[in-house]
């Protein structure tokens, strides 16, 4: 039935993340080591597989850093096909920021990898990912709290459209 595919709800960004999704002050050497980092969480809850890692890596190192998208931030991510089981994203915060290779966005402290699968239902929570990367009392959160609840609860709070 066409008209129940069109009504369908699209989750909120706080549906496709948890607590345990959420790294604060994560300390990194390289560009690399900062997206291994970032999707593992991922990788732990079978949201996506190894190979979805590693494809973005590659992908980097040919195309440079794609998924540098704003001042400070890199949202890590490939196609469904390259590896992911469900929709998901983490959210790390760095300790110190690290090069990318991105001129007009290095160095990143903030990574939002992201598991999307192919029938779209990401794009409502990524439409409030895209007002939440404009509010600065959320980056101030990023950095100085060391509870990743009291980030999740702000996520769940925050009306962002």
């Amino acid at each position: 039935n066409e008209n129940i595919q069109s009504e369908r709800i699209e989750p909120a960004l706080y549906e496709i993340t948890n607590p345990e999704l959420i790294q604060l002050g994560v300390t990194v050497r390289n560009w690399e080591e900062a997206i291994r980092e970032a999707g593992a969480p991922l990788l732990t809850q079978g949201k996506i597989t190894r190979e979805y890692i590693d494809t973005i890596i590659t992908n980097t190192k040919m195309e440079g850093p794609y998924m540098v998208i704003a001042k400070q931030i890199a949202l890590p991510h490939a196609r469904p096909v390259d590896g992911v089981e469900k929709l998901g994203i983490s959210i790390t915060s760095l300790s110190y920021p690290i090069e990318f290779g991105s001129k007009e966005n290095d160095p990143v402290k903030y990574i939002f990898f992201l598991a999307a699968t192919a029938n779209n239902y990401h794009l409502n929570a990524m439409a409030e990912l895209v007002k939440l990367l404009d509010d600065p009392a959320f980056f101030n959160l990023l950095d100085t709290s060391q509870d990743p609840h009291e980030v999740y609860h702000y996520l769940r709070l925050a009306k962002h459209i």
